[in-house]
């Protein structure tokens, strides 16, 4: 799962035990050799069904870490691009990472659920943030994201199928949020990161009550489940009024 560059046992511990945002900045400079880090396939996958809905003005990327996302933006995006993190050192990694063109980046260092823009976008978008995110979180997150999208902005990212019961991946899923609860039920800082939470009937409703319309396209690269349904799709919400 790890590349000889990527973080050692004993710095993954630490990074365990601390809280998110010192969790991250520690893991910063290593971050990208892990399979945290959205896999290119996926970002790649995002971009081509962005391109056909777009292009856009300006973009935001949630929860941007070291920057990936932003590739993205650029490839969609035609004025500006913005991504905001609230780990320092994920944005200083991000900062001097070399991007494949489009725009001009900007980098903010703040919190996505107190996000501090007018509605000033095009398009936001966010790649493997949301395990970060209590269910309970999710309607003032929505919010947030809905009011810095101009009339018409759309928020979009990927959200993978749930894993099989009783697949090796599910086991898995299982057995690593459990873990996290044990951990954030006997230590502080809590460290808050559940792969099996954010769930798109969940995530469906909560856009729905911020205003948002949403569309589901399907990520087609990624293939179909056993009962023909997609492994992936590609969330669209719309702020509804016309495009800007």
């Amino acid at each position: 799962m790890f590349t000889p560059q990527g973080p050692t046992f004993r710095e993954l511990a630490v990074q365990a035990l601390s809280s998110v945002e010192h969790g991250y900045d520690l893991l910063a400079p290593k971050f990208d050799h892990t399979p945290f880090r959205t896999p290119d396939p996926f970002l790649r996958s995002v971009a081509r069904a962005l391109e056909g809905i777009g292009p856009f003005e300006s973009g935001l990327d949630l929860c941007c870490g070291t920057g990936a996302g932003m590739d993205v933006l650029g490839a969609v995006c035609r004025e500006r691009v913005t991504g905001i993190d609230i780990s320092a050192g994920m944005l200083d990694v991000a900062r001097r990472r070399e991007r494949s063109g489009g725009p001009p980046a900007t980098w903010v260092r703040g919190d996505v659920r107190a996000l501090p823009f007018g509605p000033a976008f095009d398009l936001a978008v966010s790649f493997g943030a949301f395990g970060h995110f209590l269910p309970r979180e999710l309607p003032g997150l929505f919010t947030q994201v809905h009011s810095v999208l101009r009339p018409g902005g759309r928020f979009a990212f990927p959200i993978v199928a749930p894993a099989r019961p009783g697949s090796l991946a599910y086991w898995a899923l299982l057995g690593f949020d459990a873990a996290m609860r044990v951990r954030n039920a006997v230590w502080r800082p809590p460290f808050v990161m559940y792969y099996r939470e954010f769930r798109l009937g969940d995530v469906r409703r909560e856009l729905a009550r911020a205003g948002f319309t949403v569309d589901l396209h399907v990520l087609p690269e990624f293939g179909s489940r056993d009962d023909g349904s997609p492994r992936c799709r590609m969330v669209v919400a719309t702020r509804p009024g016309p495009a800007v």
